[in-house]
């Protein structure tokens, strides 16, 4: 490997610096590949970020790069960058396991539309990313192949469930990662690892090819080092998919081109319950500093109101619950992945399959879901939070006839110790108190660095935009990054 090669893999560029590198054929494709397994192969054994390469794959569609530029042909978009998949998204090429047991060692026959729609943009892909187990938790230790640590603190989550796609891109192990987001899984994520990790609009991108969690709430989402990067990948996968039949017809602009318009002028509102008990005095005062920045660039900071914030994640555990319950239900070791050996009935196999092959938070969430579901509790739980869930939208709906997007905190702390809080269920859902709104209304948001801890650990700020806002929430973004 070329020492050029070493330093793209190691310092994970931008996309544009690594297309660049490609187009002027001062590091091919193939060498960048090449820097990234290597890096990977040196660093993944204390990150485990990474289940599975692709290298065959990657190689094969980094040649192709190469032998377009040696052409002199017009090079996609993504032509040659390095990107990573998380594991709930199908992908010929590498096993798709949802770092599971159940599935374990099972081979994809299709890629995910997202998958498809990054190789057709020229992207080569490493390989498959570590992440809590069918993406049910927020501090990756859930997976069946063991916990991701943070790259910026060892002794530390990297947040969850996409903790693989942020600790690859935080660590140089490649350039953009693809997460999965039911309530936070990329924005708190980005937050605990410092970098940047996007949420686009329910609709906005195809889920074809995700394993679902809660089909109501999933959604695939990038994680980047800079918010260009995020705006360049948003751009690659966003767009209709007649797979997907949640997906948007809405038109997909050029989110990149976006970025140059200033944001002056524009209304960030800051909400009171985002910035009460509970919150990390260093986080409130990085998000304070992030929003100076913003106002010394010209934005309107107005004070608002999102009433029902309070009762998010309780509405959120009962829905995403009820939804994992029943869309957990096709593994049951008849079909495909991991079945119990020698069962005695069919009962029996589809109890132990299940016991034996779920890990303990996954079958936590089954129980709850179902729960919530059962006869004599529907109304009192499901039927209730889906009114709740109205309420927290139209909040939302009525904030975004003030302002044009939202800033509060990402996570109410830092990234907390590995450990910490695994025999504390309900202290870890709350680590997703100021991400779980976004799902459950729809609406897209961002999290960008925004400051570093006094032990040295990263903290992000959040910015929120009505539906189909990421160009807005983009921009404000980048206005906090350039601040830093």
């Amino acid at each position: 490997m070329t020492n050029s090669a070493s330093t793209i893999a190691h310092q994970a560029p931008t996309i544009p610096a690594a297309r660049n590198a490609v187009q002027d054929r001062t590091v091919p494709a193939t060498q960048q590949a090449e820097g990234f397994y290597q890096r990977i192969a040196a660093r993944n054994p204390e990150i485990n970020a990474w289940l599975a390469l692709s290298r065959e794959r990657a190689l094969a569609q980094a040649a192709r790069i190469d032998a377009m530029a040696a052409r002199g042909d017009e090079l996609p978009p993504l032509a040659g960058v390095c990107i990573g998949i998380k594991d709930v998204l199908t992908m010929t090429g590498a096993p798709t396991t949802a770092a599971s047991k159940i599935l374990e060692s099972y081979q994809a026959p299709y890629d995910a539309t997202t998958v498809a729609r990054l190789e057709q943009a020229g992207a080569v892909l490493l390989g498959k990313l570590n992440c809590d187990e069918f993406a049910m938790g927020s501090s990756n230790e859930n997976s069946a192949y063991g916990p991701v640590r943070n790259p910026r603190a060892l002794d530390r989550v990297p947040g969850g469930s996409s903790g693989g796609s942020a600790a690859a891109v935080a660590d140089g192990m490649a350039v953009a990662t693809l997460g999965t987001e039911t309530g936070g899984s990329t924005r708190q994520p980005a937050s605990f690892c410092g970098v940047v990790g996007l949420l686009p609009t329910y609709g906005r991108v195809s889920r074809y090819g995700l394993i679902a969690f809660a089909s109501s709430l999933d959604r695939v989402g990038p994680f980047t080092n800079t918010v260009e990067d995020a705006a360049l990948m948003l751009h690659a996968i966003a767009g209709h998919d007649p797979m997907d039949a949640t997906s948007a017809l809405h038109p997909v602009p050029d989110y990149a081109a976006s970025l140059q318009q200033p944001v002056k002028g524009l209304r960030i509102g800051i909400p009171e319950e985002y910035f009460g008990e509970g919150l990390d005095p260093e986080v409130r005062a990085a998000v304070e500093r992030a929003a100076a920045a913003l106002r010394a660039a010209g934005c309107e900071l107005k004070k608002i109101s999102l009433p029902h914030t309070p009762y998010a994640i309780a509405t959120y555990y009962v829905l995403a619950t009820a939804e994992a319950s029943a869309n957990l239900a096709r593994f049951d070791g008849v079909r495909y992945g991991y079945r119990a050996d020698h069962p005695k009935t069919l009962a029996d196999m589809y109890r132990r399959t299940r016991d034996e092959g779920f890990g303990t938070e996954v079958k936590r969430r089954i129980l709850l879901g179902t729960y919530v579901l059962s006869a004599g509790y529907y109304d009192a739980y499901y039927r209730k939070a889906q009114q709740v869930r109205t309420l927290l939208t139209r909040d939302f709906l009525h904030a975004f006839q003030s302002v044009d997007a939202i800033l509060t905190p990402t996570a109410p702390t830092p990234a907390f110790r590995l450990g910490e809080k695994t025999d504390d269920p309900l202290a870890m859902y709350l680590a997703d108190i100021f991400t779980v709104t976004a799902n459950l209304a729809g609406i897209c948001g961002v999290s960008v660095p925004c400051g570093i801890s006094s032990e040295g650990l990263p903290i992000g700020a959040q910015i929120l935009g009505p539906h189909f806002g990421e160009a807005t929430i983009l921009r404000v973004a980048q206005a906090i990054e350039q601040a830093q």
